[in-house]
């Protein structure tokens, strides 16, 4: 009787540790696949005359966004829920663009990036 309890333990205690590995192994594999995944829509969304360089949310679903179209030309643009509304051209001397550099990340990059982006907006403003 008492080797039939030993064994039903040693047989439990097994079966959680074999579910435990299956558990992690799964959570590696979807790692793995979610930056994978990841990666592959980043490479499809870089297109070679289109680029955003900025964008600003300015309400719930709605962006300002400067678009950087060829070489030299730089737009401004809304961005809604159902709609895109074109507000302008910036001249490529007023538009300071930044690489990003990975000690660049978290609350300082998009605290950097708004007031950029802010400098931007006044100076388009000004010209009107």
């Amino acid at each position: 009787m008492t080797l039939l309890i030993t064994q039903g333990r040693f047989e439990g205690i097994f079966q959680l540790v074999v579910v435990l590995i299956i558990f992690v192994v799964v959570l590696i594999l979807t790692y793995y696949t979610t930056k994978w995944i990841a990666g592959y829509q980043k490479k499809q969304g870089n297109g070679k005359n289109f680029r955003i360089i900025e964008t600003a949310k300015i309400a719930a679903n709605k962006y300002l966004e400067i678009v950087e179209t060829g070489k030299d030309h730089y737009f401004v643009i809304a961005v809604g829920k159902d709609e895109v509304t074109f507000i302008g051209e910036l001249p490529k001397e007023d538009v300071i663009l930044e690489e990003e550099s990975p000690a660049q990340n978290g609350f300082m990059a998009k605290a950097s990036t708004s007031s950029r982006f802010s400098e931007l907006l006044s100076s388009f403003k000004k010209r009107k």
